[in-house]
């Protein structure tokens, strides 16, 4: 359950929605895409609120759980999707690129390993020009190179104006978001960037920080 949750997320901006697992971070990201029945307060997205009908083709989302055909290529499922959003033509052979699936692209998504229904996701995400994009976990169960490549992506379509939100457990992942939200059982701990998070608890990296402000709060 969330609790007191109050934030703004700048546009063209990576804020990072960090925290362990259960701590209320996917229903958090569904609440802003719109599909998290909300009982008190208002989540305003793009200047509407949240699961307006003129934000379906504005915000890409990621699950951890990939809502994808299994009884489809790589590249039919993204031709599918691509005709719900209306996206221009050569979106998919781009979105395909963007999350290294090329070689992966006349594989059956129900023969897709964990990692790469995760691209499979991500690509379905990017379909389009949306302007918010919010990824849930994208880049677990990703090697390395592939890690380094998504955030560089990432980071480009920042530059464009796009806004992210994506989440992760893994505090390593951290310094590669221009600000951070840190959360622990419902509650967001902090709104900082990283180096005002460390600066503030004095503290070497984003996990010790988190670290001190969970004792602190108890």
């Amino acid at each position: 359950m969330l609790r007191g949750i109050d934030f703004e997320v700048v546009q063209g901006s990576v804020t990072g929605l960090l925290g362990p697992s259960g701590c209320g971070k996917t229903t958090l990201m569904r609440s802003v895409v719109g599909v998290q029945l909300v009982d008190g307060g208002a989540v305003r997205v793009l200047g509407r609120p949240a699961g307006h009908r003129d934000l379906r083709d504005k915000i890409g989302y990621a699950t951890q759980n990939p809502a994808l055909y299994s009884d489809l290529t790589v590249t039919e499922a993204l031709r599918y999707f691509s005709s719900v959003l209306r996206a221009p033509a050569g979106d998919v052979r781009r979105v395909i690129r963007e999350v290294g699936l090329e070689s992966h692209k006349d594989a059956m998504v129900g023969q897709l390993s964990g990692g790469q229904r995760s691209r499979a996701s991500l690509a379905v995400a990017l379909l389009g020009t949306p302007k918010l994009l919010v990824l849930d976990e994208p880049t677990v169960g990703l090697d390395p190179v592939l890690r380094e490549e998504l955030w560089s992506l990432f980071h480009r379509l920042a530059d464009t104006g796009v806004t992210l939100l994506v989440s992760s457990h893994v505090m390593d992942e951290a310094a590669r978001c221009q600000r951070l939200l840190l959360m622990r059982e419902g509650l967001i701990l902090a709104d900082d960037t990283p180096s005002g998070l460390q600066r503030k608890t004095n503290t070497k990296d984003v996990e010790q920080a988190f670290l001190h402000l969970i004792k602190q709060a108890a």
